[in-house]
């Protein structure tokens, strides 16, 4: 097949238009195409009186190789579609299952790809099945009652259940794992727009029937999933994993070979584990900052375009950059703590991005360098996190910090609401984020705003709202890992995913979960 990107269409064109231009781009007749499929489609919305669809689309044809040369054109290539294919077996028996820690994206599609392969994955998640994990949160926004081990962090689904579902990602992909997964969500329930959306998204409402259907997939392959399972110690032998402790109803000693590490960026606990277990890791960088709320109708009015996302960076003076990160259009900020004692936020929304305002998060980037004075070993990150987390809480006793951003930029503590008010899960606060956050990050962010509202009339407007604070953009660790997916040191462990330090959401974080899965099935037979 052909492929033809930029075809630049009016608002609302139907596919016989698409069609058209195509045929008009290829310089053949309509009734020459054989086939017909839309790879993307993204808005042009910069000229409120032209407003554009903007597709990539596959078309096949008699001859596609012919035409693509006699075009000549960047945008007109020969497109080849990228099918998944499983890895063939390795032969080496290894005498058990593999056992997987963690059921957020990473583990989940780690699972799936094994169970899928006759492997029978045994999966222990320390949080809640979605179901239950729905009533904890919400308790918790209704009363501000943690329960620590079932929240918005910990539980079936990881992080990303309760958030926007966004399924972005950078990541080049010729081996067809990002089809892999957006097929699988279909599959149980997602739309297919997720498949040519420019910024496809679920809505945490359908992820908390999506993620659970996926789950009983696995377990009818073959596969086990325990819940309210902790994972405590790893007994390591020779510098090889031979079992696990895990904690929690079916839990106890656990005798295996290989475990998946697909903990999440908010194990905290359980990476000062495997720590002191030795296992080798390092410190990374990662951003901090605050969740901007704007009212919905004016970024949709700036960006023309109804339910509207943005993305925004910035260069700072001293070297840092500022950026945008997880624009929840039609979203809600959220207390999503999972410690007693410390708070933190993120965003989420519905699947309609029905809600009032649109928030993303605001965030300066941080070296290693940022947080040298809470120490040099691979956890200093979380002790400057947390330290943060601490301040957050304190600041409003548990409740989400709120402040305009005038009077953030002004350093004083807000006294009453402007045009924009808080649209937020849990309880909220007036609080001075200035004393939250380190200076050199505030004033940051004070320099980009100006710029961002340059490229988004209204942007920096004195009332939107700056909550605090959001600590958690990724994982201030790295466990390091060989080209094989295993970790240095210690022979069996398949660190994945966000909290091993190698994904940013729930699209990188279940390829990197496959990746170590198809690492594992290369090597080891199905049968042992």
């Amino acid at each position: 097949m052909i492929r033809i990107s930029n075809i630049r269409v009016p608002e609302g064109s139907d596919t016989a238009h698409i069609r058209h231009k195509a045929a008009h781009i290829l310089r053949i007749e309509e009734d020459a195409m054989r086939g017909f499929k839309v790879l993307k489609k993204s808005r042009d919305a910069r000229k409120k009186n032209n407003i554009l669809d903007v597709y990539t689309i596959a078309v096949g044809t008699d001859n596609d190789t012919g035409i693509v040369r006699r075009i000549k054109r960047f945008d007109v290539t020969i497109y080849e579609e990228n099918s998944y294919r499983y890895p063939a077996h390795g032969n080496i028996n290894t005498g058990s299952r593999p056992v997987i820690a963690g059921f957020g994206p990473a583990g989940i599609f780690a699972s799936l790809l094994l169970a899928h392969e006759g492997y029978r994955p045994v999966v222990y998640e320390r949080g809640k099945c979605a179901e239950d994990r729905a009533e904890d949160i919400k308790r918790f926004f209704d009363t501000g009652v943690l329960n620590p081990d079932s929240n918005v962090q910990f539980g079936e689904g990881g992080a990303g259940t309760f958030s926007d579902g966004k399924l972005g990602s950078g990541i080049k992909d010729k081996e067809g794992r990002k089809e892999f997964v957006l097929q699988t969500f279909i599959r149980h329930g997602a739309d297919d727009s997720i498949l040519t959306d420019k910024h496809p998204h679920i809505g945490t409402d359908k992820l908390q029937r999506i993620i659970p259907s996926i789950r009983r997939e696995i377990e009818s392959l073959g596969g086990e999933v325990n819940f309210g399972c902790a994972l405590d110690d790893i007994i390591v032998t020779d510098r090889k994993v031979s079992g696990l402790v895990v904690t929690g109803k079916g839990g106890g000693v656990i005798s295996c070979s290989h475990v998946f590490l697909c903990l999440g960026h908010s194990a905290r606990d359980t990476l000062r584990m495997l720590c002191d277990k030795g296992l080798s890791m390092e410190q990374k960088p990662f951003a901090v900052g605050v969740r901007a709320e704007h009212k919905r109708a004016y970024i949709d009015s700036a960006l023309h375009q109804e339910k509207a996302s943005y993305k925004l960076t910035y260069h700072c003076k001293d070297g840092r950059g500022v950026y945008s990160f997880c624009m929840c259009p039609g979203g809600y900020v959220i207390n999503s703590s999972s410690e007693k004692g410390y708070l933190t936020v993120n965003g989420m929304s519905y699947s309609d991005r029905g809600g009032d305002n649109s928030n993303a998060a605001i965030v300066c980037t941080v070296a290693t360098s940022d947080y040298s004075e809470y120490g040099d070993d691979p956890l200093a990150g979380i002790r400057f996190q947390r330290d943060m987390e601490q301040g957050a809480y304190e600041a409003c006793k548990g409740r989400i910090p709120y402040q305009r951003y005038e009077d953030f930029a002004k350093n004083r503590v807000t006294e009453s609401f402007g045009e924009v008010h808080p649209n937020c899960k849990g309880g909220y606060g007036f609080g001075n984020i200035r004393d939250i956050l380190p200076g050199h990050i505030c004033d940051d962010i004070i320099e980009a705003m100006p710029e961002f509202g340059r490229r988004i009339a209204g942007f920096d407007d004195p009332d939107v709202l700056f909550a605090g604070i959001e600590a958690r953009t990724s994982s201030p660790v790295r466990i390091i890992r060989t080209e094989d997916m295993e970790s240095q040191n210690i022979h069996g462990i398949y660190p994945a995913g966000e909290g091993a330090g190698y994904a940013g959401g729930i699209m990188s974080a279940a390829i990197d979960g496959m990746k170590a899965a198809e690492a594992y099935i290369k090597r080891y037979s199905s049968t042992g």
